[in-house]
C-alpha cells in the first residue's frame, strides 16, 4: 500500500474509532458536564481483589469504549489513603479469593488496609472460599490485615503450608532432540536449569528453601498478629488444614459465616443506616489521589516487567508489560531537567532482562543523584537481577519484606536444535565467513574457541555487577562475591545483608524522599509521574500518529491491534535476558 493511501486509511480508522467512542459515551460526558457527585456523608468503601492487581496500569485507548481502566497497585494504596483521611469515609469491605498476588503486593496492600484501620475505620474481609479444592495462603494471609473475615457458608479455608514449585525441561528436550548449551555465574543463578536439569541443584535447593522459609515465617507473623494468636498456634493451624467453613470458624480463623447479602447488612448496622457502598475505584475518580498538591514534586517513575532495550511497552489484551531502556531513562532525565522536581521515586518491580538496557538506566540514575536529585528506589513483588541492576546506585532501596531481590548474577546459552529437526526431516546447510560466525547460530554448538570467548563474556559482566553493588551499597567488595552468586533473598533477608535499606512500601519511599529532598515531614508534595500519563484518546491518536515509535502509522496500527501471543513474549523475554531471576511460583 502507498505511504499516502496508509495516512488515508488511519486517518479514516481515527474517524471511526473516535465516532463509536463519542456515541458510547456521549450520555456519561454530559452527566459529567455537570460536576462529580459528591461522596455521600457514610460511606463504605468496596474493594475488590479477587482479581489480580497490575502494579500500574498503563493507558488503555480500548477504555474509552465505556470499559474500566484496571484498578492497579498504586489506586489500592491511594485509594485506602484518600479514604482513611476522609470524614465521609466510615469504612471498607474488600472482596478477596483467588486473586494471583505475590507475596509482596500482598503486603503492601496489608500496610494500606492497616493504615486506614489507624484512622479509626472499620475493615471487613468476605470471600465466597478460600481455595475451593486448592490452597488459599495468599488471600487469607491479605484477609488478616482486616478487623474481621467473613466466609460463604459452602466455602472453605486452604490453608496449608506453602510449596515452592519450579518446571524442569530437560527430559523433555532430550526426546525432542534439543541440547541446552548454557554458562552462569554463578552456582544459585538457576534460571536456566528448568533447560539444563531434571530436577533441583543443591545450590538451587538450598536458595528455594531459604527463600521458602523466610516467606513462611513472614505469613506466620503477619496470621498471629491479624487474629491475635501466638506464632506456635497459627504453625500448628496450618498443619491442621485445610478447613471446612465451620471448622474454620471453631479455630477461630475466621469470625463468621455468611453470605454477601447478609455480610452488606452487617456492614450497614456498623456504618450507620444512612451508610452507602461505594467501589474504591469509583472514590477515587471523584475524590482524586492524595499528594496531588504541593509546592515541590516528587517524581514517580515506573520500571515494569522485563528489562529491554529500546521503548517500553504494554500489551492491552494480555496485561504484559516491559521497562524499556530509552523510555526509563527519557523519564529519569525529565525529572532532573524539572526545576519543581526535588527528588525521584524509582518504583521497580522487574525479574531483570538485558544487561546493556540495565546498565542504560543504571547510568540515568547515577547522572541524577550527581545533578543533585536524589532518587530513592520501591521494590515491588519482584526487583531482581537486571531488577536490582538498576537499583544499585540509588540513595535509598525500599523493599516489601516478601519483594524477591538480589539474584547478583548472570546467565545465557543457546538451544542447540538440528538434532531435533531431524527427526521432522528438515536439514540446514550453510556457507559462514568469520572464525566465530556460527557462535549463536542454534544449528551449532559452541566451539572450545567460543565457548572460550562466551564466558569471557560471562565474566566480565558478573565482575561488572559486582563491583558496581560494592560501590552503590558501599559494601566490601569480598562481601558482595560471598552473597552473590546469582542468588535471590527476601526483602527482608536482603536488608540484614546490606542489599536493602528499609522495608515496607510506597508510603516509606516518599517518607524517604522527601528527608533526601529536604523537605519537611509535615509539608505536603505532589507526586507526578514521569512521562506523564496519557488519557485513553491521547494514547490512541499517538499511537495511530506514529508519533510514539519510528516507524509508520500503518505499523503502529498494526502493532496496536496485535493478537494476544503470551507464548512467543515469554520466548523473547528469555532471549533477551541474561540479567535474569529464576522462576518460581509459591502455592
Amino acid at each position: 500500500m502507498a505511504k499516502g493511501g496508509r495516512g488515508l486509511l488511519v486517518v479514516v480508522l481515527v474517524i471511526a474509532v473516535f465516532g463509536v467512542i463519542l456515541v458510547g459515551a456521549g450520555a456519561r460526558i454530559l452527566v459529567s458536564a455537570g460536576g462529580r457527585p459528591p461522596v455521600p456523608n457514610r460511606t463504605i468503601l468496596e474493594l475488590n481483589l479477587e482479581r489480580g492487581i497490575p502494579e500500574t496500569s498503563p493507558a488503555d485507548p480500548f477504555s474509552a469504549f465505556g470499559g474500566e481502566r484496571p484498578l492497579s497497585l498504586r489506586d489500592v494504596v491511594d485509594g485506602l489513603e484518600k479514604g482513611g483521611d476522609d470524614p465521609h469515609v466510615v469504612g471498607l469491605v474488600a472482596r478477596l479469593g483467588a486473586a494471583p498476588l505475590g507475596v509482596a503486593e500482598i503486603q503492601e496492600i496489608r500496610d494500606a488496609v492497616k493504615a486506614f484501620r489507624a484512622k479509626k475505620k472499620f475493615a471487613f474481609a468476605y470471600s465466597e472460599t478460600f481455595g475451593e479444592f486448592g490452597p488459599g495462603n495468599g488471600s487469607y494471609y491479605l484477609a488478616t490485615a482486616f478487623d474481621e473475615i467473613w466466609l460463604q457458608p459452602s466455602g472453605d479455608l486452604g490453608l496449608n503450608g506453602l510449596v515452592a514449585e519450579s518446571p524442569f525441561f530437560r527430559g523433555a528436550l532430550d526426546k525432542l532432540g534439543v541440547k541446552p548449551e548454557f554458562g552462569q555465574r554463578h552456582e544459585f543463578k538457576n534460571a536456566m536449569n528448568q533447560y539444563t536439569e531434571t530436577k533441583f541443584t543443591d545450590a538451587h535447593r538450598e536458595a528455594t528453601k531459604t527463600l521458602l522459609d523466610s516467606v513462611y515465617s513472614q505469613m506466620v507473623r503477619g496470621i498471629a498478629e491479624g487474629r491475635k494468636m501466638t506464632k506456635e498456634e497459627v504453625r500448628a493451624a496450618i498443619d491442621r488444614g485445610p478447613y471446612l467453613g465451620p471448622e474454620a470458624r471453631e479455630a477461630r480463623l475466621v469470625d463468621g459465616l455468611a453470605y454477601r447479602d447478609e455480610v452488606h447488612a452487617t456492614l450497614v448496622k456498623k456504618g450507620g443506616a444512612d451508610a452507602s457502598f461505594l467501589r474504591l475505584p469509583a472514590y477515587l475518580k471523584r475524590e482524586g489521589r492524595p499528594h496531588a498538591e504541593g509546592k515541590r514534586t516528587i517524581a514517580l517513575v515506573y520500571g515494569v516487567g522485563n528489562v529491554v532495550r529500546g521503548r517500553s511497552s504494554s500489551n492491552p489484551l494480555t496485561g504484559g508489560q516491559t521497562m524499556g531502556s530509552e523510555t526509563v531513562a527519557k523519564a529519569i532525565r525529565s525529572a532532573v531537567a524539572d526545576g519543581n522536581v526535588a527528588a525521584i521515586l524509582f518504583r521497580v518491580s522487574s525479574p531483570g532482562g538485558s544487561y546493556v538496557a540495565s546498565d542504560t538506566i543504571w547510568r540515568e540514575v547515577v547522572l541524577a543523584k550527581k545533578a543533585g536529585k536524589p532518587v530513592i528506589v520501591s521494590m515491588g513483588d519482584v526487583a531482581a537481577s537486571g531488577g536490582y541492576f538498576v537499583a544499585i546506585p540509588a540513595d535509598k532501596i525500599v523493599a516489601q519484606p516478601g519483594t524477591i531481590t538480589g539474584s547478583i548474577g548472570v546467565l545465557a546459552g543457546k538451544m542447540v536444535t538440528p538434532a531435533m529437526w531431524e527427526k521432522v526431516g528438515l536439514t540446514f546447510d550453510q556457507v559462514a565467513v568469520g572464525a566465530n560466525a556460527n557462535m549463536w547460530n542454534a544449528s551449532k554448538g559452541f566451539s572450545p574457541a567460543e565457548w572460550l570467548r562466551f564466558n569471557a563474556w560471562l565474566d566480565r559482566i558478573y565482575d561488572d555487577f559486582t563491583s558496581k553493588v560494592a560501590e552503590g551499597r558501599k559494601l566490601p567488595k569480598e562481601k558482595v562475591l560471598e552473597i552473590a552468586k546469582g542468588r535471590v533473598w527476601t526483602g527482608e533477608d536482603a536488608k540484614a545483608l546490606g542489599l536493602v535499606d528499609e522495608l515496607g512500601g510506597y508510603s516509606t519511599a516518599l517518607k524517604l524522599a522527601k528527608a533526601a529532598a529536604k523537605i519537611p515531614a509535615g509539608e505536603k508534595v505532589k507526586v507526578v509521574v514521569f512521562p506523564a500519563e496519557k488519557n485513553p484518546f491521547e494514547t490512541l491518536a499517538t499511537r495511530l500518529s506514529g508519533e510514539e515509535e519510528d516507524e509508520s502509522s500503518f505499523t503502529a496500527l498494526v502493532k496496536l491491534l496485535e493478537p494476544l501471543r503470551p507464548a512467543l513474549r515469554q520466548i523473547e523475554a528469555e532471549g533477551q535476558g541474561v540479567l535474569t531471576a529464576p522462576p518460581l511460583t509459591i502455592r
